[in-house]
């Protein structure tokens, strides 16, 4: 099991691009895995043209993004034609790399079955998993969701900003926060240091008198 933290697997994989180093492919950029069940399916169909609607987006955070399903190079081409009709996108190429893992055994070494949910003959699928992997290849976040719930990309892309900006300056992004909304001070900052580092500190008075949340515009 991969923890948080921890360095991703370098795993080689057959890819529609071709053969890849999972951290050769990386470089020195950010990297979103994410996973489903098989190919020609509904769910998985939404979520990738989404994913190319979003594409440039990704770019502008300079994260590559690789997907998995667990069928073959030559029906991941097939099914990329579908894809890119689906979210009405033009061209002729595909924006991102899809994984093959006919045998799932990439889907088992990263713990992505789901025994409650199985093909035709049985067999657990993968289920909807999404790894964030930094730079220095280390994974950052990990969500798991059942094969019969679509992911929010938007609420991926958030993840990405907190996790950039959150690494960048010594601030946390509170519930529900988007992109220009006011951040809060990590607790690691002293007293001592803080209104010099942030100088349009706002310290919320609670019943508690501790003075703990401490709120500034996003840097």
């Amino acid at each position: 099991m991969v923890n948080l933290g921890d360095i991703f697997p370098n795993f080689s994989a057959k890819t529609t691009i071709g053969d890849i180093q999972f951290h050769d492919w990386l470089q020195d950029s950010w990297g979103i895995l994410f996973s489903h069940p098989a190919d020609f399916t509904p769910v998985c169909t939404t979520e990738l043209a989404r994913v190319v609607n979003l594409y440039p987006e990704f770019v502008k955070r300079n994260v590559k993004v690789i997907a998995l399903s667990c069928d073959s190079v030559e029906n991941h081409k097939k099914w990329c034609d579908d894809i890119k009709v689906y979210g009405g996108c033009s061209g002729d190429s595909f924006p991102y790399p899809i994984i093959a893992d006919e045998d799932r055994e990439l889907a088992t070494t990263l713990q992505m079955l789901d025994p409650d949910e199985k093909d035709a003959d049985g067999i657990p699928v993968t289920a909807r998993a999404v790894f964030i992997v930094d730079p220095n290849k280390k994974m950052r976040l990990s969500i798991l969701y059942p094969a019969t719930t679509g992911r929010n990309f938007d609420e991926i892309l958030r993840v990405v900003d907190s996790l950039q900006l959150c690494d960048k300056h010594k601030v946390a992004t509170p519930v529900d926060w988007k992109p220009g909304d006011d951040v809060m001070v990590q607790p690691s900052v002293p007293d001592s240091e803080v209104k010099a580092a942030f100088p349009c500190l706002m310290v919320v008075a609670l019943p508690s008198g501790k003075g703990y949340i401490r709120k500034t515009p996003q840097p």
